[in-house]
């Protein structure tokens, strides 16, 4: 008789499991359904929002440019100042750098349609 009572126990317990992964996976099922979203509409909500941050971006790129220009100015002035033969080649690289800021801004303003 007690073996009886146990088979029955656990014949309720594995009925009880099976209930929960079904009641479970049905509940995934319904809230991935309900959650879900066009893809279209994503893209859409994504691109305005990367295009409302791009001016602050530029901002940054051209602040970050002066810096550059500035830190450049001192080193070029240093070198003027030991009198290094190197001096053109040192300014042109700074210069270019700070060139090469203002057109990846543009670039990319192009790019997105800004």
């Amino acid at each position: 008789m007690k073996k009886l009572f146990l088979k029955n126990r656990n014949e309720r317990l594995v009925a009880a499991i099976k209930t929960s992964i079904i009641l479970a996976s049905l509940i995934a099922l319904n809230y991935q359904a309900a959650m879900a979203q066009d893809g279209n509409a994503g893209i859409n909500q994504a691109t305005s929002e990367v295009k409302s941050y791009f001016d602050t971006g530029t901002k940054l790129m051209y602040a970050i440019g002066a810096i550059n220009g500035l830190v450049g100015a001192i080193k070029v002035y240093k070198k003027m100042g030991d009198g290094d033969h190197d001096t053109s080649k040192i300014a042109s690289s700074w210069f270019g750098s700070m060139i090469f800021l203002v057109i990846v801004a543009t670039v990319i303003k192009a790019f997105l349609g800004i």
